[in-house]
């Protein structure tokens, strides 16, 4: 098993905002802000040019699979964290508790979903498919679950602001690069290997931020050893609850083993991609991002090594 370069990567920007924090600061010479929120307008104006809607029209034959993982993504998983919500009351707990929700609200992600799935000899059309799907989906819902706790706080919360800065952000630049798409298309493809790290750069940029605020707010000062170990334990059952959920209601509904393959893969991933630009929008200032970002790293690290284990093992069975 190889380790991952952008968990790596990630680990690296973390230790660096630990020791060098002062570039995040709102008062840094360099506008992080400013550059993540282009870079954000970005990474969905070339997911606009990239998208396939022919794909996505010959992809809803298979409707059963389909909805199985959409409500998976964007059901079970909230369901799931939501029923333990009365045992998560007070500042630091509840703050857990909605990172919690957050990394349960976010769409799946696209590559290493489609990636995992041809691995494993699944439905790879059918990945592909739910992936496009559910980062649109995501716009409308995952807003929808964290504002209404959000709401009932003392947070400082407007649904309506939110869509706004949605719609100008991430919706506007998908709609352009559709647009574009027949002028644009062939050029991100046989570019995309350098789309993705510009992806992945801008994501980086965001969790330095993220964690460099919190580090100098020592945000960090209240999360115990023992309380990290809780984290990843939740991390590791609320994966594998979804797991083989998903496993039992597609044997039950008879799903081929390659669809199969495919609900379980696409229906347990979480969009670190999705997750990151999300928090800047969707979450207010008084909320710590590195916080909030905690189970969402530590789901994708896991999800990836995981994954990339059962989909090496399964690809070797079907040959």
């Amino acid at each position: 098993m190889k380790i991952d370069k952008f968990v790596l990567a990630i680990v690296l920007t973390i230790v660096i905002a630990y020791f060098f924090p002062k570039f995040g600061e709102g008062e840094s010479v360099i506008p992080l802000d400013r550059i993540a929120s282009i870079g954000i307008s970005m990474i969905f104006f070339f997911y606009g040019l990239k998208l396939s809607l022919k794909q996505l029209v010959s992809g809803l034959k298979n409707w059963r699979l389909h909805l199985l993982v959409q409500l998976s993504t964007f059901l079970l998983f909230p369901f799931l964290v939501i029923v333990f919500y009365p045992f998560f009351q007070g500042d630091t707990t509840e703050s857990l508790w909605l990172a919690f929700l957050f990394l349960a609200a976010l769409p799946s992600t696209v590559s290493s979903s489609v990636v995992m799935v041809s691995l494993a000899k699944g439905n790879v059309s059918a990945a592909i498919f739910n992936a496009s799907i559910s980062g649109l989906i995501g716009i409308v819902i995952t807003p929808l679950w964290v504002g209404i706790f959000l709401q009932q706080s003392s947070v400082d919360y407007s649904l309506a602001d939110i869509y706004l800065k949605l719609l100008i952000e991430i919706l506007l630049p998908v709609v352009f690069g559709l647009f574009l798409q027949k002028y644009l298309g062939k050029f991100v493809r046989k570019y995309s290997a350098y789309l993705t790290w510009f992806d992945k750069s801008i994501i980086l940029l965001i969790i330095y931020k993220s964690f460099a605020e919190s580090f100098e707010e020592g945000v960090f000062t209240t999360v115990k050893v023992f309380d990290l170990v809780l984290i990843s334990l939740g991390v590791v059952i609320l994966f594998f609850v979804v797991y083989f959920t998903i496993g039992y209601i597609s044997r039950r509904l008879n799903f081929n083993r390659q669809d199969q393959i495919t609900a379980q893969f696409s229906g347990t991933k979480k969009s670190l991609v999705h997750g990151t630009v999300f928090s800047k929008i969707l979450l207010p200032e008084s909320l710590a991002l590195g916080l909030m970002l905690l189970p969402l790293m530590l789901f994708h690290a896991f999800q990836i090594l995981v994954i990339s284990f059962i989909a090496t093992k399964a690809g070797r069975f079907r040959n």
